[in-house]
Order: structure tokens, then sequence, then C-alpha cells
């Protein structure tokens, strides 16, 4: 745990855990039901493994994750404590999409993109059987600009290198207009119609894309016409 504000508040003693990098989004992953380590690992990309690893064991020790052993597998799943920080998650997520609103060119990660995406699948409406699609990113490096979704009926699969299946339909678009529209910034139907998001396929499938994702739900949150002033 992080050094002590040396307050009674109970907000500093929250903050004493969670204030401490990377915390809050492990918790944030594991809100959203995501158990395994190297599962964990997909959705902080950036943050290294020993790094997450000592997280953990610190969310463990406070009674916020419970780590639970069956056979060779581990999954950290939250406790009681960690399952009532769901609303202090989505709550900071509203006010964040609500009053922070610019991105720099760093903040646009394919992996963490894509990631996402692959578990806000609507499995009801993509076509039966495996469906591919594959996005490529102009505006990013030519050894991460090409990502695949491999769907089946019951789940979905990220990778980043070619998995040999036929495309079913391909994406066209800049990273940022995708994360734009991920987070509620653009419409998939404006984006088609401008140009800034292009779809490759036959034109029922190039149609239905939109319906195959769920967006997530802060991208639904109103946005106010400033926000707060950038340093």
């Amino acid at each position: 745990m992080g050094s002590s504000y040396y307050q009674f508040c109970p907000v500093a003693k929250a903050m004493e855990l969670l204030d401490e990098r990377w915390t809050l989004l492990i918790v944030r992953e594991l809100v959203t039901g995501t158990e395994h380590f190297n599962e964990l690992r997909r959705g902080v990309p950036r943050m290294s493994p020993t790094l997450l690893s000592k997280r953990l064991q610190q969310l463990v020790r406070a009674g916020i994750a419970e780590r639970r052993s069956e056979g060779h597998q581990v999954r950290y799943v939250l406790t009681p404590a960690g399952h009532e920080l769901r609303p202090v998650v989505e709550a900071l997520s509203v006010w964040g999409i609500r009053w922070i609103g610019e991105l720099g060119d760093a903040d646009l990660d394919p992996k963490l993109l894509m990631w996402d995406m692959h578990r806000r699948i609507d499995h009801d409406v993509v076509p039966a059987g495996r469906t591919v699609v594959r996005f490529v990113f102009s505006d990013v490096a030519a050894n991460a600009c090409h990502w695949w979704l491999v769907i089946t009926a019951a789940e979905a699969d990220v990778c980043d290198v070619d998995p040999g299946f036929d495309v079913t339909v391909t994406v066209s678009a800049s990273l940022r207009h995708m994360v734009e529209i991920w987070r509620g910034d653009l419409e998939w139907t404006a984006a088609l119609r401008s140009g800034a998001v292009a779809v490759q396929g036959p034109e029922t499938l190039r149609r239905a894309v939109p319906d195959w994702f769920t967006l997530p739900p802060f991208a639904s949150v109103p946005r106010p016409a400033y926000g707060l002033p950038q340093g």
C-alpha cells in the first residue's frame, strides 16, 4: 500500500490504496469480469507483468480481491468490498468522458481498443459460424496497424497476426476515429458517411457491422460544449 496521508478522512484512507499508479485500472478490469493474469495484462497493456503482479498482491492483502487456485489455473475475483467499487469506477468513467475530452496521440492504444471491443460483441446479431473482422489503422506503425477479431457463437479472440481465416469484412480507419466512435464522440453512421471509416465486404455485412458491437455505457453520456481547461 502507498504512503499514508495521515488523515482519518475515509477518502484519504481509501486513496492510500487506490491512488497508486495502475491500481484503479486493475480494479476496472476486475469489475468487467476479467479474472486471469494474462487477460488482465491485455486490459492494461502498457503495465509490466511484475508491477501487475505486485498490485494484485496488494489488492488481495487489502481484501479487495481474492486469489483462487483451481488446478493449474489462477483466478482473481472481487470480494464484496471489491464489488462495492463498481459504482466508483462507473462514476469516474462518466465524469472522465464528460469533462476530460482531449486525447493525445499517446492515449490511442490499438491493443486496448481491440481488447475492449472484443468483450462487447453482440453475439446474437453476428452471423452464424465464424466471423472475422479485420481492422486496418492508417495512423499506426506498420507493425501494429493490422488486427483481427475472430468471432464465434460463444466467444471472440483478438489477434495481432493473421489467424489464417477468411476475412468477412475489413474496417479501415484511423485509430483516432475508431477510438472516437468507441467513446461515443463520433457516430458510426457519420463516420461511414464522411469516409472517416470504410468497410469492405458484402453489402449486407458492411451495413451490419456497427450493430455487432455494443458501445461502452459511458459512450452515451451527454457532453458539455466545454470541458476542463487542459494544462
